[in-house]
């Protein structure tokens, strides 16, 4: 008899993911509609991500043109399982910025923060608060499942608990 490792229900073909997880595009919509009311155009600039797309923003700075924007390779971040947004600010005149510190909406706070604050009452986590890699850009909902529970298979549930 051969011993297994690791539990054999740990391994399941699912579908692959093709698109937005349904609650994290339900609240990338709240999120820019939120932001918006209190003055504050916010662009999402990235979402779901092929395992290619990661993998080509992998080789930036590593071999390719550009400088390091991402620490992990196709299959190893939420974007390529539809729970992960990247966002920006518009600022009048219709540039894009992603700037910490800039408050359009002149109350005396960093616009950017705002969005942040927005997003985590929402249920994202921010890439920011990472310390090894702080990510700026980055909100994800992981649903309490690692990156290998993902590559293993594991979905969260279509519609909230």
């Amino acid at each position: 008899m051969i011993e297994r490792l690791l539990p054999i229900e740990w391994f399941r073909e699912v579908p692959p993911v093709t698109g937005l997880h349904p609650v994290v595009a339900e609240n990338r919509d709240r999120l820019v509609a939120q932001s918006k009311a209190i003055g504050i155009d916010v662009v999402i600039t990235d979402d779901f991500r092929s395992e290619e797309e990661q993998n080509a923003l992998y080789r930036k700075g590593r071999g390719e043109e550009g400088a390091i924007v991402t620490q992990v390779k196709g299959g190893g971040s939420y974007h390529n399982y539809g729970l992960a947004i990247d966002f920006a600010l518009r600022i009048p005149g219709g540039d894009v910025i992603w700037d910490l510190k800039y408050d359009g909406n002149g109350n005396g706070q960093s616009d950017w923060m705002e969005v942040v604050d927005i997003a985590k009452k929402l249920g994202f986590s921010w890439g920011g608060d990472w310390k090894s890699f702080p990510d700026y850009p980055h909100l994800q909902m992981d649903f309490g499942y690692s990156i290998g529970e993902l590559q293993r298979g594991w979905r969260p549930p279509l519609q909230p608990e």
